[in-house]
C-alpha cells in the first residue's frame, strides 16, 4: 500500500502528531513539504544537536560561532576570517560530479554570506579506490573551485573499503572580511524588503536534504539523480561579487544562502525573530507550471537571499544588473513571527517561523559500546620492502594527480602549495599569513572513536604548528553510519566527546561545522570519521619552513603517547584491524607548542601521521629532493607505529639544544640532511614509488 505523504516526506507518525500540536490544526500539504525538509536529519540535526553542546565554542577572538552560515574569527589589524566545511556525501555517491561540484559552491556561499570573500578551498575526499567515480568526484570539485576562482590549496584523499559504496566529500571554503562587515542572516527590520538574487529556480535539488540526505542509500540510488542539484560556477562567481559589493558598500540588513532545503531554510532562519511574508510566484523560474511548494524547497543552485532597506533596493538592483543576474523582490518583514507564503496573492501556507528551527525534534541516541577485536602480530616486510610498497600503495602515495587538477596559485596568496602539512596563504599587504588544513580519522575511530574524535582535532592542530601557526579556531564535518542503530550513536557521541577533551586541551574552539549522518548502503556504515578544519595565524609567511638542506640536524619530537600498530596502515595492508590506540593529552598539546615554537627556526617540520615514521621521512626527502643519514633501528614500531605525537624537523647544527622541553616532549637528533638515499634506498626510487611510476 502507498505511504501516507508524511511518510513519504520522511516524516514519521511521532512527528506528524508534534506538528499537529504545535499548530494546532492538521497541516496543509505545502506546509507539510516544508516541515519534511526543516525537520530533516540534514537540516535539524535531530540526533547530534544534543551532543553537539559539549564542543566548546567560544575564545577570545571569536565574533560567530555555531548557529550561522559559518564560523568568524578575529585576527587583528580589522581583519577577520571566516570559514566551515561541509559534506555533500550522498548527492556525490549518486552523481559524482555534480554532487562534488555543488558541495563546493554550497560552502562558497556560505563563506559569503558572512560578508567575506572567499580566498582557499579545502577538500576532503573518501572514496573506495581510485577508480572513475572518484576521478569525476575530483574533477567536479576542481572544475567548480577552477572557474569560480578561487584556489583549491589542502586536504586529504583516502581510500578504504568502506568508503566505496558510500563516499565522502567534504569541502571547507576560508574567507576574509573586515571586522565591520561581518553579516548575519536573521531578519531585524520591520518593513524591509526580500530580494532573491542569482540564478533562476528548477526542480532539480527537490527533497535533496530530507529524500536523499537523511535516508541510507540502497539499490534505487539512481532513482534519487533527480535530487542532486545542478551548479553553475560562472553564475556562482557572478553571486560572489555581487554579495561582496553588497557588503562593503553596506546596501543589505542580512544575507543568506539558499541551500539546502531552499527557500524554505533560508526564509525560515531568517524570519525567526520577526517574520517574513514571501510571494512565491514572484520567484524567477526556469521550468513551466511549478507548484508553490516545489518553488518553496527547490535547492537550486547559485541564489542568495538579501534584506534590504527599501530606501536602498535601486542601489541593490543597480549592483546585481550590472552583475546580469536574475532578481526579484519576493517578500517582506513583519512581525507575526509567522513564515507566510503566497501565490498569485493567495495564501498557500503560515507557519510560525521558530516552529521549524527552535522546535525541531531531538532525538537522544542509544549507545551500545562496542568493543574492538583483539590486536594480532602483524607480519611487516623488511624495512626497504615494507616501505617501498607503502609509499607506492593508493592510500599513501602522491596526490599530485589529484592536486594538479586544481588551481593552487589564483588571488596570488598561496606561499605553501599542497603536499606537506598546512598550507600558507599571505595576508597582503603585510607578510602576516593564514595556515589551513583539513584532516579525518577513519580506522582509529573504528577501534576508539573518542581517540579517533582527539586524534582528528590534534593532528589539525600539527599541521597548523608544522608551518608555524598558531591555531586559532577549528571547523568540523563528522560523517557517521545511522544514528538509530545503537553502536552508531555510541561512535557519534564518543567521537563528539573526544574533539571536545583536545579542544579543551588545547584552549582552542569548534565556531562552524557539520553533521552528516545515515553514511551508510545497504545497512553497511562507514567508519567514523570525524573530519576537523584548522585556521591559524603565521606571524611571518617568510619563515615558514621549505625543504630540508644539506648538513641540517634531523629532529624527532615526540609526545607520551605510545606509539602502536593498531589502526595504522601497516595494519590495514599486513594485518587485521584490532587493538586499542591510547593518547597523552597533555603531552599532545605540549608537541604542538613546540613544533610552532620550532617552525621559524627550522628548514623543514613535518608530522608524522599516515605510515609512521619512514614514510615521513621518506616524504620529506622527496619534497627536499636531498637524502639524509638516519641512526635509527628497524623495528617496525619505530619505523611504522602511529597514533602517538611525532613531528620531524629539520634544522641547523648550531641551533640545536640539548634539552629543549624537559619531560613533556621527547626530541632527541636521528640523522643529519645529506646523500641521494634514505634508508638505504636511492632517491629516485623512493620517488619512482610515491609517484606511482613502475
Amino acid at each position: 500500500m502507498e505511504q501516507p505523504l508524511h511518510r513519504q516526506l520522511g516524516l514519521t507518525d511521532g512527528e506528524l502528531d508534534r506538528i499537529v500540536t504545535l499548530m494546532g490544526r492538521r497541516p496543509s500539504h505545502f506546509e507539510l513539504a516544508v516541515f519534511s525538509l526543516l525537520w530533516s536529519e540534514h537540516c535539524g540535526y535531530k540526533h547530534s544537536a544534543l551532543l553537539l553542546r559539549r564542543l566548546p565554542s567560544d575564545g577570545p577572538g571569536v565574533l560567530q560561532g555555531p548557529g550561522e552560515n559559518a564560523g568568524v574569527v578575529d585576527i587583528g589589524d580589522g581583519l577577520a576570517v571566516a570559514f566551515k566545511v561541509e559534506s555533500h556525501n550522498h548527492p556525490s555517491a549518486v552523481e559524482p560530479f555534480q554532487g562534488a561540484a555543488t558541495g563546493v559552491g554550497g560552502i562558497l556561499r556560505d563563506v559569503s554570506a558572512m560578508g567575506a570573500r572567499p580566498i582557499a578551498l579545502l577538500d576532503g575526499l573518501r572514496f573506495g579506490a581510485p577508480d572513475d567515480h572518484f576521478s569525476r568526484a575530483v574533477g567536479g570539485v576542481g572544475h567548480y573551485g577552477n572557474c569560480v576562482g578561487v584556489p583549491n590549496v589542502g586536504g586529504e584523499v583516502v581510500f578504504d573499503d568502506v568508503y566505496a559504496s558510500n563516499c565522502l566529500v567534504n569541502a571547507m571554503c576560508v574567507g576574509l572580511l573586515p571586522v565591520e562587515r561581518l553579516t548575519r542572516a536573521k531578519a531585524t527590520t520591520e518593513g524591509a524588503l526580500v530580494v532573491l538574487y542569482g540564478a533562476t529556480t528548477g526542480r532539480d535539488g527537490i527533497g535533496g536534504a530530507s529524500v536523499l540526505a537523511s535516508a541510507e542509500l540502497g539499490e534505487d540510488d539512481p532513482d534519487k539523480r533527480p535530487s542532486v542539484q545542478v551548479g553553475d560556477p560562472f553564475t556562482g562567481k557572478r553571486l560572489i561579487e555581487v554579495s561582496v559589493e553588497l557588503v562593503d558598500r553596506g546596501l543589505v540588513l542580512s544575507l543568506q544562502d539558499c541551500g539546502a532545503a531552499g527557500l524554505a531554510s533560508s526564509l525560515s532562519e531568517m524570519a525567526a525573530d520577526y517574520g517574513i511574508d514571501v510571494h512565491l510566484d514572484r520567484v524567477p523560474q526556469r521550468e513551466e507550471d511549478m507548484e508553490p511548494w516545489e518553488v518553496m524547497i527547490s535547492e537550486s543552485q547559485e541564489r542568495m537571499v538579501a534584506i534590504v532597506h527599501p530606501a536602498r533596493l535601486a542601489e541593490v538592483e543597480a549592483v546585481i544588473d550590472r552583475w546580469e543576474l536574475h532578481r526579484s523582490v519576493i517578500g517582506e518583514v513583519t512581525t507575526t513571527g509567522l513564515l507566510r507564503a503566497f501565490w498569485d496573492g493567495a495564501e498557500v501556507g503560515s507557519i510560525p517561523a521558530r516552529l521549524l528551527t527552535d522546535e525541531c525534534p531531538r532525538y537522544p541516541v542509544d549507545r551500545l559500546p562496542r568493543v574492538p577485536p583483539a590486536e594480532r602480530p602483524t607480519a611487516v616486510p623488511p624495512p626497504r620492502d615494507a616501505l617501498l610498497e607503502l609509499l607506492a600503495a593508493p592510500q599513501l602515495r602522491s596526490r599530485a594527480f589529484v592536486t594538479r587538477r586544481y588551481d593552487q596559485l589564483v588571488q596570488s596568496r598561496t606561499v605553501r602549495r599542497p603536499g606537506l602539512d598546512a598550507a600558507v596563504l599571505r595576508l597582503r599587504p603585510g607578510y602576516r599569513g593564514l595556515a589551513v588544513t583539513l584532516d579525518g580519522q577513519g580506522r582509529i575511530g573504528w577501534l576508539d572513536p573518542r581517540i579517533g574524535g582527539e586524534l582528528a582535532v590534534l593532528e589539525a592542530a600539527r599541521n597548523v604548528a608544522c608551518v608555524g601557526g598558531e591555531p586559532l579556531a577549528f571547523t568540523d564535518c563528522l560523517n557517521f553510519g545511522n544514528p538509530e542503530k545503537p553502536e552508531i550513536g555510541w561512535e557519534l557521541a564518543e567521537t563528539i566527546e573526544g574533539m571536545a577533551r583536545a579542544c579543551d586541551a588545547l584552549g582552542v574552539p569548534i565556531v562552524s561545522g557539520n553533521v552528516s549522518l545515515y553514511n551508510d548502503t545497504d545497512g553497511r556504515s562507514i567508519h567514523p570519521t570525524p573530519v576537523v578544519g584548522c585556521v591559524g595565524l603565521v606571524q611571518d609567511v617568510r619563515r615558514v619552513p621549505g625543504r630540508w638542506r644539506e648538513g641540517d640536524a634531523i629532529l624527532l619530537a615526540r609526545s607520551r603517547s605510545p606509539l602502536t600498530l593498531a589502526g595504522s596502515e601497516a595494519q590495514a595492508r599486513w594485518g587485521s584491524l584490532g587493538g586499542s590506540p591510547s593518547l597523552d593529552l597533555g603531552s599532545e598539546v605540549a608537541l604542538i607548542r613546540e613544533t610552532s615554537r620550532l617552525a621559524p627556526l627550522a628548514s623543514l617540520v613535518h608530522d608524522v601521521s599516515d605510515g609512521g615514521l619512514a614514510v615521513a621521512l621518506a616524504e620529506a626527502a622527496i619534497w627536499s629532493g636531498t637524502g639524509a643519514t638516519l641512526e635509527l633501528d628497524h623495528d617496525p614500531l619505530t619505523l611504522f607505529g602511529e597514533v602517538g605525537g611525532q613531528v620531524l624537523v629539520a634544522i641547523d647544527d648550531g641551533l640545536v639544544e640539548p634539552d629543549p622541553t624537559g619531560a613533556d616532549v621527547d626530541v632527541r637528533r636521528i640523522g643529519t640532511v645529506g646523500g641521494d638515499s634514505l634508508l638505504e634506498i636511492d632517491l629516485d626510487d623512493l620517488a619512482r614509488a610515491h609517484e606511482g611510476v613502475a
